[in-house]
């Protein structure tokens, strides 16, 4: 039997004064190093008096001592493996008998997962999708916020607002590199996950097969270590191997002398303030003390990175695509209840329309799994992704916020204390809000912490006092950072919102509230202000979605739209022109005169010919006799190539006419072409001659039959404002179709109205319509 005490010889505690004395330290510092709560067994340990035989050997490792030249008669059963019995010799048959014994265990305390909103337990293996490793730490980089303001979108990916772009390592190659290695990283995206994942494959033999896993949830071990007045992770790893029948505390020691154990301590950010200085220092201790074993400790992004010395910093990445291809896969196929061909084909739609433009902001969300677990989950209950993005954003906010930690039984530091849900929002908001319109995605600290002083000095009973503000906005800040994930430190001092997503949510949120809760038009004026600025778009589609009734912002966009080209009186003709055009081809004027629009405007792409086919033949026609003209006059360097081009759009036309007389002159025009056998000579001559003449007369013939005019000649600015005039119309259309609360007198009135000139818009007015 283990002796449970030791106490010192007469030489060895000589030694031990000469080392205290050399430290320069009282008892209650050598205490608080062993990490005591008081200094009575410091005081035993120097008066020869019997101590735990734990806290002997800590007392020692601390003073620099080996406490077996210190002790008293060590025990025998105690010494290093080499003088061991005989029965603890073969350290390669131990390691495979610990691991039979605590087989069970870990996979009851690792094998499975309770996923949010899933009812029953998750195997590990069914939907486990191998994390990868940044090495490089962003927020432990050193640049200046202007360098930051300038990067390029690839760039801004870099530091987190997209896909990762930077060199990554497959997790579990990263733990083979680094013997003690902190995995950072934001809530949700996998780290427990990841333990849990190599404690199984550890006890599988399919990783470090010659090691014994040991999986340790720091906040019960700190929970529990507060209630007993003592910290001290040996111990509580002990009583947890006896709990799987292995009541010899020498064995842990055996196996961690020989460095035969794989540790894997989760949730280092999930302890209270408190403990925390405790907790880090036993896993430093441990891990100095007991060097040859392999330790990863999880926590979440923004704990200082000097909490735990000697160990390596990695941060999990976010979900490359391809991992997200595998996740959806598993995903369906092992948590639905549908046959296997539907599950596949459910994943399948999934990833499709996960691909789709309008889908974006959700492609962006899902490179963290618990956002993609959460897309699934949604796709899977409506066969489709939700119209409204915004109240999927909201049911991620509520998952950062509170529910996560709520599921997870966390409970953090009250750093800002009285913050309700409301709150949090309303601060968040408005930081989302003053960044978002000031242009900037990075803000540097002081700028956010003086944002939030702002929002503090408006509670009540709030300290007035600045460095009492300041230490509050401080602390309120790494609260949002730590323990949410919202705001992250991108590099030192310079954050942004962990997703652009939910910095465009709560700007909208910012608008929708200001607008509701002070009945201001202001803030939707000032919104519409921004109608052709592409970075507003998913502003303006969440605010229209979330306003009680979106009538008045519809109204003042279509204001906002048709004052682009109200005073321009070019392009009020032109607008006219495709009035007139639209008449004549029944029942979807708006339509008619988008396509004719965009025809104007992008003759060489092929989306006026996709409106077209939709729409109707005589547009489809039009847009052909629009192509022709272009080919014809692309080049104007005289070569059979380019008569054979005409000679080419020119029969393509006439297959498709049916007008008789407009047929009749296409036909006269295309015998007019030089005869593909002539010589170049000839052919040179009928172009500088007969070629300007040809065109002119070639269009004066559309022109004449379906009253296409090609001789629209806009300024670089015209083309600039008509650019803006579709986008901002295209948006507007975009939000008329999002679902929103919209009455159908104004549904049906702007719907009548697109791309309308002044005249007629005010007609419509006079006339009441």
């Amino acid at each position: 039997m283990v002796k449970r005490s030791l106490q010192g010889s007469v030489t060895g505690i000589q030694e031990a004064k000469k080392a205290f004395a050399h430290k320069g330290w009282t008892q209650e510092n050598l205490a608080f190093e062993v990490n005591l709560k008081t200094r009575q067994p410091i005081w035993r340990f120097f008066t020869g008096r019997p101590v735990e035989r734990h806290i002997f050997i800590e007392i020692c490792s601390v003073l620099s001592l080996n406490w077996r030249e210190i002790a008293a008669n060590p025990p025998e059963e105690f010494l290093e493996s080499k003088e061991l019995g005989a029965e603890l010799l073969d350290i390669d048959a131990l390691v495979q008998q610990v691991r039979s014994q605590r087989f069970e265990k870990i996979e009851d305390q690792c094998g499975t997962l309770q996923l949010l909103d899933i009812s029953r337990p998750v195997r590990i293996d069914d939907i486990y999708i191998d994390v990868n490793i940044l090495e490089e730490i962003a927020n432990l980089q050193w640049l200046e916020f202007a360098d930051l303001q300038n990067f390029t979108s690839k760039e801004f990916d870099r530091f987190g607002l997209g896909e990762v772009s930077q060199t990554q390592i497959v997790g579990i190659n990263a733990v083979e590199t680094y013997s003690k290695l902190r995995v950072l990283g934001k809530p949700g995206v996998g780290k427990t996950t990841f333990l849990q994942h190599l404690a199984i494959q550890c006890n599988q033999g399919r990783f470090v097969a010659n090691r014994v896993a040991i999986f340790v949830t720091l906040r019960d071990f700190s929970d529990e270590s507060r209630e007993a007045g003592e910290f001290h992770l040996l111990n509580y790893i002990c009583k947890e191997f006896f709990t799987s029948g292995i009541s010899d505390t020498s064995v842990v020691e055996t196996l961690l002398l020989e460095g035969r154990v794989l540790l894997l301590l989760d949730g280092l950010d999930e302890i209270l303030d408190q403990d925390s200085l405790a907790v880090v220092n036993e896993i430093r201790r441990l891990s100095e003390k007991y060097q040859k074993n392999m330790f990863v400790v999880t926590c979440r992004t923004g704990v200082k990175a000097s909490s735990l010395r000697r160990f390596t910093d990695v941060e999990i990445a976010p979900f490359t695509s391809e991992q997200i291809v595998a996740f959806a896969h598993k995903w369906f196929t092992r948590l639905t209840k549908t046959n296997v061909h539907q599950r596949q084909e459910q994943a399948v739609e999934f990833i499709e329309k996960l691909d789709l433009p309008e889908n974006f902001q959700f492609r962006r969300l899902v490179v963290n799994p618990l956002f993609l677990h959460l897309a699934c989950w949604v796709f899977d209950q409506q066969n489709k992704f939700p119209t409204q993005k915004a109240a999927f954003y909201k049911q991620c906010l509520d998952l950062l916020l509170i529910k996560w930690d709520e599921t997870k039984a966390i409970e953090r530091d009250k750093v800002y204390q009285g913050f309700l849900l409301p709150q949090k929002l309303k601060l968040l908001s408005q930081i989302a809000s003053a960044t978002f319109e000031q242009g900037n995605y990075f803000f540097e600290q002081r700028i956010i912490e003086q944002y939030i002083g702002d929002y503090i000095r408006d509670l009540p009973n709030a300290s007035t006092e600045p460095e009492e503000l300041q230490l509050d906005s401080e602390g309120v800040l790494k609260a949002i950072e730590l323990q949410h994930g919202l705001l992250t430190e991108r590099v030192r001092g310079i954050f942004s919102f962990s997703y652009l997503a939910f910095q465009e949510y709560l700007t909208a949120r910012q608008i929708v509230a200001s607008h509701n809760l002070e009945a201001l038009e202001q803030p939707l004026e000032l919104l519409v202000s921004h109608i052709t600025e592409p970075r507003w778009r998913e502003i303006f589609l969440l605010t229209v979605t979330m306003l009680r009734s979106a009538d008045f912002l519809i109204q003042l966009m279509k204001q906002q739209v048709d004052a682009l080209v109200a005073k321009d009186l070019y392009l009020q003709k032109f607008l006219t022109w495709a009035s007139q055009k639209s008449l004549v081809a029944p029942p979807q004027p708006a339509a008619i005169r988008a396509f004719y629009l965009a025809l104007t405007r992008t003759p060489h792409l092929t989306q006026p010919f996709v409106l077209a086919c939709i729409l109707d033949k005589g547009l489809f026609l039009d847009a052909a006799f629009d192509k022709l003209v272009m080919e014809c006059t692309l080049d104007n360097e005289s070569n059979f190539g380019n008569a054979l081009v005409c000679d080419d759009a020119l029969s393509n036309a006439l297959a498709i006419v049916q007008d008789a007389g407009l047929y009749q002159a296409l036909q006269q025009l295309k015998d007019l072409l030089p005869d593909r056998k002539q010589s170049e000579e000839r052919f040179q001559t009928w172009w500088q001659k007969s070629f300007p003449a040809w065109i002119e007369r070639l269009e004066a013939t559309i022109a004449k039959h379906r009253n296409i005019q090609h001789h629209w000649h806009f300024s670089p600015k015209q083309q600039q404002v008509l650019q803006q005039y579709y986008y901002a119309n295209q948006l507007l259309i975009d939000c008329l179709n999002s679902n929103c609360q919209l009455t159908d007198v104004v549904r049906q009135e702007i719907e009548a109205s697109l791309f309308l000139p002044l005249k007629e818009l005010s007609q419509r007015e006079w006339q009441g319509l």
